[in-house]
């Protein structure tokens, strides 16, 4: 199954803490995953930033909102248990507990008040009466996501609209940028020097030249298939080279993937939406429009010596 929403989360961690024992979060999440009957795949899914498990920031902030709520307590770092106003939820064998529900409580209205003091509905995208089943983690990584998803898809557009001698020059910067072919006067040079026999280019993969990357570039609309990679495999071994790069700005069939897979030399297929990704990762055609800094409570501040 899915991993469930932070609020699906929240009973079932009350009731994990009924025994009435100081647990850790780690406890927490084990037993939650057993209960839920959670996969390895389900427990390996992550945020899209990578930093977290999905599963691991949703029970985490179950937690935070039921410790807000006076439902949990934390008598020491790291560790928690159900608190007397927990116990009397639980007598009452409610079938769900959720923010709205939550709302009865007083310490949670002004949490909640707080929380929400500088928000939008906008920011949000929720009201008061329906409450965002998403932790503030996933929403935030859920709006950059699709910023983000804006930016590529406009630099794509604007990639196809160009020339074919921008993108000579776009390759070459992005691959000075991903720290191969030395500088871009270097490999601007090297992509220029065997644009025969289905190579665009040959580039230094260190700074030293130990090893060379050859390059075939192709600003397409349409799909490129396997004879295409067979010629520029084929060109490879003319050359003895190793390793290969084939970029284009439209996509590469199944037949084209599945066939670099079993090929020697090494050949690396970068499509229009990995090219853009690149771009953007690596600084080349974007530039830093705002930049937030998230931070968290340092629990060892509070801890007295």
């Amino acid at each position: 199954m899915a991993v469930p929403d932070f609020q699906s989360l929240m009973l079932p961690l009350l009731k994990f803490s009924a025994d009435g024992e100081e647990h850790t979060m780690q406890e927490a999440r084990d037993r939650l995953a057993e209960i839920m009957g959670l996969s390895e795949e389900d427990l390996r899914e992550r945020l899209p930033s990578g930093r977290q498990t999905t599963f691991a920031n949703r029970v985490a902030w179950s937690k935070v909102y039921l410790a807000q709520a006076g439902v949990l307590e934390s008598p020491k770092r790291g560790r928690f248990h159900i608190s007397e106003r927990g116990r009397k939820i639980l007598a009452e064998a409610p079938e769900k507990i959720d923010i709205k529900y939550l709302e009865r409580f007083k310490e949670f209205q002004e949490f909640r008040q707080a929380s929400s003091t500088n928000r939008t509905e906008k920011v949000t995208h929720t009201t008061e009466s329906e409450p965002s089943s998403t932790t503030p983690e996933e929403t935030l990584e859920q709006a950059y996501q699709q910023l983000r998803d804006e930016v590529a898809n406009e630099l794509l557009h604007l990639i196809k609209g160009n020339t074919p001698e921008f993108f000579e020059k776009l390759v070459v910067h992005l691959i000075v940028a991903m720290g191969y072919g030395g500088s871009v006067k270097e490999a601007g040079k090297a992509t220029r020097k065997t644009a025969d026999e289905g190579i665009d280019g040959v580039i230094k993969e260190d700074r030293l030249g130990l090893d060379a990357i050859y390059l075939q570039a192709k600003r397409w609309e349409a799909v490129v298939g396997r004879p295409e990679i067979q010629k520029f495999v084929g060109a490879l071994h003319g050359q003895r080279a190793k390793k290969g790069v084939f970029i284009t700005t439209s996509r590469f069939s199944k037949e084209a993937l599945d066939y670099v897979g079993q090929i020697d030399p090494k050949v690396v297929l970068i499509d229009g939406t990995d090219l853009v990704q690149l771009m953007i990762d690596h600084g080349v055609g974007v530039s830093s429009a705002a930049v937030y800094e998230v931070k968290k409570v340092d629990t060892d501040f509070f801890i007295e010596d």
